[in-house]
Order: structure tokens, then sequence, then C-alpha cells
């Protein structure tokens, strides 16, 4: 048996009874944190130039937009997924070698649970199917040092979640992962240099051709179920031999995956949070800042400090604020803050701001990296004008493991904060109802309500 058939038959037989009740809580949350960063997300600039191509091309179908509107699945799952991942907002998952966005995987999900007339039960276990599949492969098959983007295992993931929650056999799951895995291989470069709107587009993308190939597989085509270990296959092509047991997995992996506390890449979290503890107990003005040096592990500094992945000190646009830690620094001692709003335009090109983040440097730490993923290990220190040096240090901020998980009052309170231009409150209070009660209804009555949000006039 090849590693996707053995994949497929430990998807199929997937069960919302197999969920712990840590696993079944922690995953409600990721969806509602999820839901909120997609309606917040409804007026950015990429996401709305991808509905004016679906409704131009399509503007009907069985599947729910968020926002309002239908499409056909593989259209909704591209324009959902672009929601979730336009703020880059959403969870994270962290491996020695490899970091993604487990979330993402949601749109194509729901959008294939809703064609199917699924339970929330069926939703969930496949969603959770999906997380445990980007994750595990995440963990044991990376592709960044081969050139390749994480969303290169998320078309497992897609394939994999979509496939359970059409309720395909295993022999047609197998190859719908097979072809999804043969099909989209992305390349890092959406996540180097000069960054553009693919960097989140690029998870989206993926999200509607696994869902679209999902759907062709479901009428009996075929793909080739060698994908993993065949010649020119996945091992020998990019990600390098092996070994992953699909009989002994469990879906389990979605209690490992972390929520951002701030609107910013995943690797700077810790970061921001020591750079807000040093604000407040310091109360330094920003003229009073002759310079800031950050030293942090080395995925981070890779990423987005300035290393091999691009320059990260010229920031213009939003996608390179996004990933520019120097910048990121600079803003949060200035605001207090990271969240949607530091990305207006304006405020991105603001003098004060680009000023200041040329006065960061940022390098890495070997101790620091040793330490990394189990931690986020930082230090910053601030150099005054005055000859004075402050200093904070970190590992981790708060809602990350080992800390506490962040419970249902963090995301509750995400849907509040994104959500409110484009709800009501009582739509607010119903869509975490829904998700709340997943267990006991419909995903058809959850996706009603997405479709019910409205669109404000204010671009972002």
């Amino acid at each position: 048996m090849t590693l996707v058939e053995q994949l497929a038959q430990f998807g199929a037989r997937a069960s919302y009874d197999d969920l712990s009740e840590d696993a079944r809580e922690q995953l409600k949350i990721r969806v509602l944190d999820a839901l909120a960063c997609a309606i917040g997300a409804l007026n950015g600039a990429p996401v709305r130039l991808v509905r004016e191509q679906v409704a131009e091309f399509d503007g009907s179908g069985p599947c729910s937009l968020i926002g309002g509107g239908s499409a056909a699945p593989d259209r909704a799952a591209f324009y959902n997924t672009a929601l979730v991942r336009h703020l880059d907002f959403n969870d994270s998952y962290l491996a020695r070698d490899e970091s993604c966005h487990p979330s993402g995987n949601l749109g194509a999900v729901l959008a294939a649970a809703e064609y199917a007339g699924a339970s929330g039960r069926d939703f969930l276990a496949a969603l959770a199917l999906a997380y445990q599949v980007q994750c595990r492969l995440s963990d044991v098959a990376p592709v960044r040092d081969a050139g390749f983007d994480h969303v290169t295992q998320s078309a497992y993931a897609v394939a994999a979640g979509c496939a359970r929650a059409l309720g395909l056999d295993p022999v047609r799951t197998a190859h719908a992962i097979a072809i999804a895995g043969t099909a989209f291989n992305a390349l890092r470069v959406a996540r180097t240099g000069r960054l553009s709107h693919w960097e989140a587009l690029a998870h989206a993308n993926v999200a509607g051709a696994a869902m679209r190939t999902t759907l062709l597989a479901g009428r009996g085509i075929t793909g080739p179920t060698e994908v993993f270990e065949g010649d020119k296959g996945f091992m020998d092509a990019v990600a390098g031999y092996f070994a992953l047991d699909w009989d002994t997995e469990n879906l389990e992996r979605v209690t490992l995956t972390v929520l951002k506390k701030h609107d910013a890449a995943i690797h700077s979290q810790s970061a921001i949070e020591a750079v807000l503890a040093l604000r407040a107990r310091e109360h330094v003005p920003a003229d009073a800042i002759a310079r800031v040096e950050v030293g942090i592990f080395d995925a981070a500094y890779r990423a987005i400090g300035g290393g091999e992945e691009g320059d990260r000190s010229v920031v213009r646009t939003r996608e390179d604020a996004l990933h520019s830690l120097p910048w990121l620094v600079a803003v949060a001692l200035l605001d207090g803050e990271v969240t949607p709003a530091q990305y207006l335009p304006a405020r991105i090109r603001a003098a004060d701001v680009q000023a200041l983040l040329r006065r960061v440097t940022v390098r890495p730490v070997e101790g620091f990296s040793r330490r990394f993923p189990a931690e986020l290990p930082c230090r910053v220190r601030l150099t005054l004008t005055d000859g004075r040096g402050v200093t904070a240090e970190l590992a981790d901020y708060p809602g990350f493991h080992p800390s506490p998980a962040p419970g249902w009052a963090c995301a509750r309170e995400k849907l509040e904060r994104l959500g409110e231009p484009h709800t009501t409150p009582a739509l607010r209070d119903r869509i975490a109802a829904a998700v709340d009660g997943l267990e006991r209804v419909r995903v058809a009555e959850l996706t009603r309500l997405l479709a019910a949000v409205g669109r404000s006039s204010t671009a972002a």
C-alpha cells in the first residue's frame, strides 16, 4: 500500500468521535478565530479584486460566500480562503524547519461540507484531518529549504479534508490527494524579496484548485498514487525521504497550533510583546531612542529580520510591513499596538515609523535558535540618546504554548473587534453560538449566517 493510500484510509475513517475534548474545544476556537479574521478582511484591496472576478465569471452556485452571495465550490473555497488569510492574523503551526497556517484550509473544507450537506460533526472531523495532515507534513517533510512554500503541504491537507467532508471512499480520496499533491507545488519566492498580494493568495489558490480536483476525483478521475514515494514524486523531487505511519496518527495536532495576539507574522509575536513591555515600563518617546537592537531566533531572522529571504528595511506596502520585523518593532513602539489599523497606507509610510525602523537592527542569536520552536525567545534593547540602555527578554507571548492555551473568550473578542464594522452585535452572537454548537447543527446553519455579514466602504 502506498503512503497516499494509507493516508486516504486514515482520512476516510476520521471521525468527530476520535477528537479529544481538548481538541474539540481548540478546533472550535480556531474556527471562530479564522472567521473573525475573514470578516475583518472583507474590504481588503486584493480580496475585493478576487470578489469582482468571482462575481463576473460565476456569481451563483451552491456554496456561500462570506459577506453575501454564492459560487461554485472551488470559487467559494478560493474566495473564503482569501478572506481568512488576508490579514495574516489567523493561527500558525511551528515546526523546526517549517511554519504554516492550518486554518487556511478552513475555506475549502467549509465549501465542501456545505456542498455535501454535511453535519457540523463531519465538518469538524474533516477540518481536524486537514490540520493533522498539514502539521505532520510540516514536521517530517519541510520544503522551505528546497525553495517551496508551506502551501505545498496544504495541497495534501485540503484534498484530504475536502474528501472527508464530501464523504469520498478511500480509493477516490487517495486519487484526490495524489492529484493535488502532484499538481500544486508553490514556490517560496512568494515570501522572499519584494512581497506581493500573492503571499497571502497562494494558499487561497491551492484551496480552490484542490477543491476542484477533489471533486474530479469524486467523479472518478485518477491520480498518481505513488505521489509521495514514486520516481520524481514528492520525496524524490522536493522533500527528501521521510517516514510517517498514518495507521498510528490521531487528530490532536490542532492542540499544538497557536493563535496570534498581534496582527503580524507569527515569528514576531514575542518581540512585539517585549517592545510593548518596554514601552509601558519606560515611557520613552521615539525621539529619545538612538537605536533598537533585536536578538532573535534564526527562523525569525531569516524570514522577517533581513536574513536570507530578503532585506526588510524597505517598507512601502502592507505585505512589506507584515513581514518586516524592523517596521513591526517601530510601529509597536510608536503606537502601542499592532492591529489592522497599523496597515493603512498612510501609517505604513508615515515619517515617524519610517525613521524609527531605520534605527532597528536584527541579528540571530544561536542560543535562541536552539530553543525554537518550543519557545519564541527574543531580546529587545533600546539605547537612548542620553546613553542609557533598557532591555526586555521574553520566550513567548500570552496564548503561546506552553502558556495557557488561548480560550474561547480570546477568539470571541477578536470577532467583536474585527467584525464590528461588518456585523450587528446580534449577528456576531449568532455566529459565535453556531460555532460553539457545531456538533449539533448542519454546516448550512453557519454558512447562512456568514452570508448575512455585510460590507462597509472603508478599504484596507
